[in-house]
């Protein structure tokens, strides 16, 4: 692989719509985590809120895109809502342990039988649902480049949609933590009872960061699934929420642009090992491993560089040691 085809694969995971997904997702993650100390578990849930409202509405019921993004929208404030009322006046391993259970409920639920009419079951939902997201393209057909990274009318249209939407989150979040509001969230994540004893209601505080870093991640969870047409519980599992923590470790926690730097950095990684290790057997360079095993191996990989950043670099890329220093 020549440094050209390098350096396109490397810009073309940075500009995805699945980055731009991850970075999203995980912008909510630090909403929750880094800056309030939520330990949420369960950011694949909302995702797969943000998937499954977004796509049954319009599959089922025929429903206009603006009303599809209100209801996934609306869902995700329910679904916080339902987990916050039991757990947040309790400690943190309880939210997790409740996070990362309802996220694997929604999941078995989409994937019952007698839900099949709606949701797919385990083959998911497909059939045109992004139609009408697609139908605003205001770009003509043809190709486009982005440097040498080359994509038609609908995929110009996704990633201008989805890098726009995470510009105006992150800004949406750097001006609330610099306001009393957010404040507030920093004093809870450090000393929630001294907050208390200052007369703020430390559960509400707790509920509405529950709610808006839920609904980043049901927007990215529609941002994800939309240029690919298809809806598949098996992308909303466990392993994706902890994916979303690698970014955010990656980047920083208690940081804007953090998360999406993690993001960029978490593909192009995978990518590039995947790329190179595949290159590496096609040649015979390596004749230990088959394609199935180094595509296993990237992960392995990136495990490793996560665990030297912790070693050497704790607060991550962009990240402040003083912001670790939680109570």
């Amino acid at each position: 692989m020549d440094f050209v085809n390098i350096f396109s694969l490397a810009l073309g995971e940075m500009i995805s719509p699945t980055t731009a997904a991850y970075a999203l997702a995980a912008l909510g993650l630090a909403v929750h985590f880094g800056y309030t100390g939520l330990l949420n578990f369960g950011q694949a849930g909302f995702m797969a809120v943000g998937a499954y409202g977004f796509a049954i509405p319009t599959l089922s019921f025929g429903a206009p895109l603006p009303v599809a993004v209100l209801i996934a929208l609306l869902a995700s404030v329910v679904f916080a809502i339902l987990l916050g009322i039991p757990t947040l006046r309790l400690r943190a391993d309880y939210l997790a342990i409740v996070t990362i259970a309802a996220a694997e409920i929604i999941r078995y639920v989409v994937t019952t039988n007698s839900l099949t009419n709606v949701t797919g079951s385990a083959n998911g939902l497909a059939g045109g649902f992004e139609n009408g997201f697609f139908a605003l393209n205001p770009f003509p057909d043809g190709a486009y480049n982005i440097g040498p990274v080359g994509m038609n009318a609908d995929g110009l249209f996704i990633r201008v949609v989805g890098w726009t939407i995470v510009a105006l989150a992150c800004l949406s979040v750097w001006l609330l933590m610099r306001s009393p509001w957010g404040r507030v969230l920093k004093g809870i994540r450090e000393d929630e009872n001294a907050v208390r004893s200052l007369g703020k209601n430390v559960y509400a505080y707790k509920m509405q960061a529950l709610i808006i870093g839920g609904l980043m991640g049901t927007v990215a969870g529609m941002i994800f699934t939309i240029p690919r047409g298809a809806v598949q519980p098996a992308n909303y599992a466990t392993e994706l929420t902890f994916f979303l923590y690698t970014v955010l470790l990656l980047g920083g926690m208690a940081t804007v642009l953090g998360p999406v730097l993690g993001a960029m950095i978490f593909w192009v990684v995978l990518s590039l090992t995947q790329s190179l290790l595949f290159g590496a057997i096609e040649i015979g360079a390596i004749t230990f491993l088959t394609n199935v095993q180094a595509g296993q191996l990237r992960y392995i990989l990136v495990g490793v560089a996560l665990m030297l950043l912790m070693i050497f670099r704790p607060q991550g890329v962009l990240g402040n040691k003083k912001e670790l220093a939680f109570a």
